[in-house]
């Protein structure tokens, strides 16, 4: 493989910053573009990465020296962007959601099937140590069958940018349109989906504006959103999308992941994993495997505990159980000062698409898989808005072997 790719990476908010240098210093990039609605905002981009401005999405799918789109705008335009993307010819990796409608999921994994084109949706949490460590220790066939689990992304919407809940019309969008944190990590655990959702859903009572019908796009009032999934392999997840909750961190996590013969659980900077034994269990402590080395190296610290609620040591440092997948990293991503970010999973999430884009291979967040993390969090709202009726989950199969 060469360096093969161009790509224009559209929106230049505060996310996406995070990206920039990554695709620019990956060895399978040949150059990098950017590209906001607001030009001054595109302009200081380029400036600071020594990147070119394109002046237009529409300008970056007619380019034909450009064939990949890497999306970091608005939530609800990703769906809309990638299907435009795809049509163009364009590799396309884009920050989640997929897709704010279940058809436009659909219609993105049809026109990844037909085109061969690779599509990456950036979920940071399937690189998580936590749904790392839950993976292969069921695949090891520890945990036995799979029966229960739980997952969740608590963030509360103070804890997000200024940016983010100045714009009103946005800031509110029905948590389970932004399932991925959560539901990405045990299904891809136990490997396998959701089949039918029941869900429930706090209606806000703040009056700072955000979850109020007439002010966001949605008319949505749920700040927070509960749902029980039935999965295809017998087990049931609980997952959970909050908004307005006295949580900081560990906002996105496992905390539990129970088989027939095992379990897993979590809680604030502690992993346990429990295996059944013919007169009880045996219990390990396996914290200073899931948790990031910097996080284990200040354990002592009399604010331990504290601090890892207030999100220190959870940015980018990894966990040892992290350590082989860094490993294969480029050596451009192992200099001094290379971002990285969200339990150092950037560096992973970039270097996999474009390893797919440059040889033709499917990315570990396939569209296929994309599709089975997002449509169970589409259907769940449809239960929320129904109080709680019991829902069947489209389904876009499985990704083709390679």
């Amino acid at each position: 493989m060469s360096n093969n790719l161009t790509v224009a990476v559209i929106g230049c908010g505060a996310f996406s910053l995070h990206f920039m240098p990554l695709f620019k210093a990956h060895p399978l990039v040949h150059k990098v573009y950017v590209c906001d609605r607001l030009r001054e905002r595109a302009d200081a981009c380029a400036q600071k990465f020594g990147v070119e401005v394109i002046a237009s999405f529409e300008e970056a799918l007619q380019r034909r020296d450009l064939n990949a789109i890497a999306i970091f705008t608005q939530r609800h335009l990703h769906g809309p962007q990638a299907l435009a993307a795809l049509a163009a010819g364009k590799h396309v990796y884009s920050a989640v959601p997929m897709a704010s409608e279940v058809e436009q999921c659909q219609q993105i994994v049809e026109l990844v099937r037909k085109s061969g084109l690779t599509y990456m949706m950036g979920e940071t949490c399937y690189y998580y140590p936590s749904a790392m460590f839950c993976r292969e220790t069921c695949r090891a066939g520890i945990f036995g069958k799979f029966v229960y689990g739980e997952a969740q992304y608590h963030h509360d919407i103070g804890f997000f940018s200024q940016n983010f809940r100045d714009d009103l019309r946005s800031a509110g969008i029905p948590p389970f349109y932004y399932p991925t944190h959560s539901t990405a990590m045990l299904l891809s655990a136990v490997d396998s989906y959701a089949l039918k959702v029941v869900a429930f859903g706090y209606e806000d009572q703040e009056d700072d504006q955000f979850f109020k019908r007439g002010v966001n796009q949605w008319d949505n009032v749920f700040s927070n959103s509960y749902s029980m999934m039935k999965l295809a392999n017998g087990g049931i997840a609980r997952i959970n999308e909050c908004r307005r909750i006295g949580y900081k961190a560990p906002s996105s996590y496992v905390s539990s992941c129970y088989g027939t013969e095992g379990g897993y659980q979590f809680n604030n900077a502690q992993h346990l994993l429990t295996v059944k034994t013919p007169t009880g269990v045996t219990l390990t402590d396996v914290s200073a495997r899931v948790n990031p080395v910097a996080m284990t190296e200040n354990s002592h610290d009399p604010e331990f505990k504290q601090k890892v609620a207030n999100h220190q040591w959870q940015w980018d440092s990894f966990a040892p159980i992290q350590q082989a997948e860094a490993d294969r990293l480029p050596p451009s991503f192992k200099a001094p000062g290379m971002l990285n970010g969200h339990m150092a999973s950037h560096q992973l999430l970039v270097d996999d698409f474009c390893q797919a884009a440059a040889s033709g291979t499917l990315p570990p967040i396939n569209a296929w898989e994309a599709a089975r993390w997002t449509i169970p969090g589409l259907i769940a709202h449809k239960s929320v808005l129904r109080d709680g009726e019991v829902l069947p989950v489209p389904d876009c199969g499985a990704a083709p072997k390679t």
